[in-house]
């Protein structure tokens, strides 16, 4: 697919590029990389064969990737474009591409379910990557975070023809993809520092839709306002939780478990248990199960593989369950989306009906806090106590009046206030909580080792 014979990544610590890493060292490549800092995903790369360094001197890059004929750079939007590496290799005349262009690359390659939308696509495409893998048919998957089940964000397979993609909308990314089966998920407006407006965003995926090819499939959520553009042959079906192609009927809850029997054109397959129990997962199901039947996988590996899935990482996960009906929950969620918050804190509320949700929220970019700061608020509302911390600025400069108090004044709840992360830390024996959401996209989980420990040390 790719003739080069090594691959530097600038930004080598990113989820999504470190699957890309993995794919190509299965490949034979050599590959190596810059990133800002050291961080656990990293270190593994750095053990399984990647060449990583944090000083973006171009003195330190490789013998091995300094002949612009044998190596392609790779690079993610989020990197600068001063970076003192970047700016080497293309003054030098390197291919230098997106991590974006890769990918499209690989789905050219394959038959590839892509997976697109606002909130959502991580889970459904690591759902479908993992349906695959009990099937048998496996695929190579690029997913959007480390699946518990495998210990990594990337699945390879030397023999499968199909490839699973999370299609990421930012910078436009998912427009370089060309999915055999597409599914959107949500269209809730996000990044509009980079679309402008919500009629933007709108379009980005209505063009993402005629990428499909002539004889793939696009699933759609109900109710969106999306208007797909398919080309002709391009077959389209509806899902959502309780109409559309593929829905769910007889859901029942208890003890603990979700069970639902799916709906599908062809028939229905009965008693779906969700591994990872949480009302937001039935739909994510649903979205996964539908792709992977349209490419013919079996019913009873796919209700087996629902069954077993323990999520990715950062995705509604339990870090801390004491014993007993009151004991202590610490749960971890990626969420940082006005939507994907509300889903989230109502979520920890069906499981845990009657007891007190504190939800710690670290905002994701200025721009989003920005544009989103009303909804955000109304989303963490619905908690009984929030504490925010600072904005995460990412890739982003401050914007002038932009900070987590524009969000927290408008928040409904009685107990509210903003922490600064050592004095969250300090202060955490002094929460009374029964469940601790722990909710954003930033550096928050840094925190979350010591935040239970402090729990930990309270209940000895």
């Amino acid at each position: 697919m790719i003739d080069y014979k090594s691959i530097y990544f600038v930004g080598a610590g990113g989820i999504g590029m470190a699957a890309l890493e993995r794919f190509f060292l299965a490949q034979g490549k050599k590959v190596a990389g810059y990133d800002r800092t050291p961080s656990e995903l990293t270190a593994a790369l750095q053990q399984e064969g990647v060449e990583i360094v944090f000083d973006e001197d171009p003195s330190l890059i490789p013998d091995y990737c300094r002949d612009k004929d044998s190596t392609l750079v790779v690079y993610t939007p989020a990197v600068p474009s001063d970076h003192k590496g970047l700016c080497y290799f293309r003054d030098n005349g390197f291919e230098v591409v997106k991590r974006a262009r890769v990918l499209g690359l690989v789905t050219q390659g394959s038959k590839a379910l892509c997976f697109a939308g606002t909130h959502g696509k991580t889970t459904t495409s690591s759902m479908a990557a993992h349906i695959l893998q009990v099937d048998g048919v496996g695929s190579n998957a690029f997913l959007g975070g480390v699946l518990r089940n495998y210990n990594s964000n990337f699945l390879l397979s030397s023999t499968s023809s199909y490839s699973v993609i999370e299609a990421d909308e930012f910078d436009r990314s998912f427009h370089q993809l060309t999915p055999y089966v597409a599914v959107i998920t949500s269209t809730d407006p996000d990044h509009l520092d980079i679309y402008g407006n919500y009629e933007n965003y709108l379009e980005g995926f209505a063009h993402f839709t005629e990428l499909i090819r002539p004889d793939g499939a696009l699933i759609v959520h109900t109710g969106l306002d999306l208007k797909p553009r398919v080309a002709e042959g391009v077959k389209v079906y509806s899902y959502s939780l309780n109409e559309g192609d593929f829905h769910a009927a007889r859901v029942r809850k208890g003890n603990g478990e979700i069970i639902f029997d799916l709906v599908t054109p062809w028939e229905t397959i009965e008693d779906v248990s969700l591994g990872v129990p949480v009302d937001i997962n039935i739909e994510n199901a649903i979205a996964a199960m539908a792709a992977c039947r349209l490419v013919n996988a079996n019913p009873e590996a796919m209700r087996s593989a629902i069954g077993s899935f323990m999520g990715p990482k950062r995705r509604f996960e339990f870090w801390l369950k004491e014993p007993g009906e009151n004991g202590k929950v610490v749960i971890d969620d990626y969420a940082h989306h006005p939507s994907e918050l509300e889903a989230s804190i109502k979520s920890v509320r069906e499981l845990y009906r009657g007891r007190k949700v504190t939800v710690i929220f670290q905002p994701h970019l200025y721009t989003r806090t920005r544009d989103f700061a009303p909804q955000f608020a109304q989303a963490l509302s619905h908690a009984d106590e929030v504490i925010l911390l600072p904005i995460y600025p990412a890739r982003e400069l401050p914007i002038e009046g932009v900070s987590s108090e524009i969000i927290l004044k408008d928040v409904k709840c009685e107990k509210k206030s903003i922490y600064s992360k050592e004095n969250l830390i300090k202060s955490i024996h002094l929460l009374n909580f029964d469940i601790l959401l722990v909710l954003g996209a930033g550096d928050i989980i840094n925190l979350l080792p010591e935040i239970c420990e402090q729990v930990k040390k309270q209940a000895r």
